[in-house]
């Protein structure tokens, strides 16, 4: 299907581009190659927040092998035409597939290297695992992962590659990486021990314009969001606020806030470009370079065998492709189906039984208090002897939906595997700490979810506190039960790792969930019904 044409010309400044089947230069000289008057036809595919969605999901869309077939068929349709081909990813490979995370993304990794991606952002999700890991992931994956932002303290130098520049026919194509340094606040902050994370913006200052006395187009690739106008409230700064500060980037191939561009988003003269999230949709950008100048660019995002409910005539509802099916390329499918089945076989086991379901999905859980928030932070609450329960709504995941709940269920909704923590607090101190906690903005990770507790936030200051029904007591002791990554300061929540009475429990918070599913099964889901625990 042709791309509808949204733009008929975009100047270019003079920087990078990349392709399928390219060269990677390790040093350029300066000054154009490319002929005058000569077209050369290009075209850039892109993925972005994948979240281990290597296998299709129970309706059939999406998926590794499908993503295969169709980024085949497109690399052989710009062959015929004389184009060449360059596919990237705006990061977050890793968390939010059990069968993926309990395998740190090998299936996912080594499906990325099969469909020859030519590089990749660091998203802040590929710091919930050591470094190592990501070490061995990019072992695994076979092409450069790119952050000009994240450093290695000791050395001073990036962690992984900060660009790469390819050589397309005459031209020369530089690829930039870019990550959120919303990271150092939402990462782990055990795995980010020994890094330092700049700003994106202010390193671009720099780096943009040596990159465009090397490079005839430059494509950032960023995992850093995609704000309407560059409003981007309580998050770091995203891909419009780079485009506006920083000339000279042609294209901007971001990831992060998971939403889809369907048409890009232009940008003091940079194209912004984003494929929502996990496979669903692959990006696709044909343009022509021609003496300096990007022309006429086509871009469409292209659904992996999603579907749309459709009404029959007898009245009922039927899920139909939205475009036409793509079939799964067998290789992959040989690739992946053993990693597969051996977390299938882990995961598939019921561990409890909910009466109703359980609100996790991120839209509703980052502004609101919900029944799955409530019961998780119960479930922390009881496991450690607490009086406060809090959760981070960034680390629900997934909703549960009633009746059998398995250990895959779990894992879908809380998949970091962080640790119980809980810490005992003075009245006064539990009042400076829930001020701040009560106070984080709705819409992000950050905002929390309580058991235990109730209170009114007023002029920025947790008042009118009870704890259990009573009210808050001076003098008195209270024990909150929270996770270690927010424990360690995760989501810009207050630091407690060094309080004298901080204790990480060693238990793992989805296994304290499975237990309280397994002990109190079946779950009474109205039990934990929003209650209106922070009063605004």
């Amino acid at each position: 299907m042709k791309a509808t044409r949204y733009f008929t010309h975009l100047a270019v400044s003079g920087v990078a581009l990349a392709v399928a089947g390219c060269s990677v230069m390790s040093g350029t000289s300066e000054g154009p190659m490319w002929e005058q008057d000569k077209e050369y036809n290009l075209t850039i595919l892109h993925t972005n927040d994948h979240h281990g969605r290597f296998w299709k999901n129970g309706k059939g869309e999406y998926g590794m092998a499908a993503r295969k077939t169709l980024i085949d068929n497109i690399r052989e349709e710009v062959a015929l035409e004389n184009g060449n081909s360059l596919l990237l990813s705006g990061g977050d490979i890793n968390t939010g597939v059990p069968e993926s995370d309990l395998q740190d993304a090998e299936p996912d990794f080594r499906g990325m290297n099969m469909l020859k991606y030519d590089a990749m952002a660091l998203g802040n999700h590929e710091f919930d695992n050591p470094i190592s890991v990501l070490k061995q992931q990019q072992e695994w994956a076979g092409f450069p992962f790119l952050s000009a932002n994240i450093l290695d303290k000791e050395t001073g130098k990036p962690l992984f590659d900060a660009y790469k520049i390819f050589q397309v026919e005459d031209l020369r194509v530089a690829v930039v990486g870019f990550t959120t340094d919303d990271t150092i606040r939402i990462g782990n902050p055990e795995y980010l021990e020994g890094l330092e994370i700049k700003s994106p913006v202010e390193v671009a200052k720099t780096l943009i314009p040596e990159l465009r006395k090397k490079a005839d187009i430059v494509i950032a690739a960023t995992h850093m969001g995609h704000y309407a106008n560059g409003n981007y409230g309580g998050n770091a700064p995203g891909d419009v606020t780079l485009a506006r500060s920083v000339p000279g980037i042609d294209i901007i191939v971001g990831g992060h806030s998971q939403n889809p561009l369907f048409e890009p988003d232009v940008q003091n003269g940079t194209l912004i470009l984003q494929a929502y999230e996990w496979g669903k949709y692959v990006g696709r950008l044909d343009f022509t370079f021609k003496n300096g100048e990007i022309v006429a660019p086509d871009y469409r995002l292209i659904p992996v065998n999603l579907k749309k409910k459709v009404k029959q005539a007898d009245g009922t509802k039927k899920r139909v492709f939205i475009e036409k099916e793509i079939p799964e390329n067998a290789e992959m499918l040989e690739m992946l189906t053993p990693f597969q089945e051996k977390g299938q076989a882990e995961l598939n086991v019921k561990i409890g039984y909910a009466t109703a379901d359980l609100v996790g999905e991120r839209k509703v859980v980052r502004s609101n208090e919900t029944n799955l928030g409530n019961l998780i932070a119960t479930a922390m609450m009881d496991k450690v002897g607490a009086d406060i329960g809090i959760m981070n709504s960034g680390g629900i995941r997934d909703n549960m939906e009633a009746g059998d709940i398995t250990y895959k269920s779990v894992l879908k909704v809380q998949p970091f595997g962080n640790a119980i923590s809980y810490v005992d607090l003075t009245a006064e101190e539990l009042k400076d700490y829930l001020s701040v906690v009560a106070a984080k903005q709705q819409g992000s990770g950050a905002f929390a979810q309580f058991a235990g507790v109730a209170l009114t936030l007023k002029d920025g200051r947790a008042t009118e506190i009870q704890v259990n029904g009573a009210p808050l007591e001076e003098g008195k002791t209270y024990r909150i039960a929270i996770n270690s990554y927010v424990a360690t300061g995760g989501d810009g929540y207050p630091k407690v790792t060094d309080h004298p009475n901080y204790v990480n429990s060693g238990y793992v918070d989805a296994d304290v969930l499975v237990e309280y599913f397994q002990n109190n099964s079946p779950v009474d889901v109205a039990a934990f019904a929003p209650s209106g625990a922070v009063k605004r």
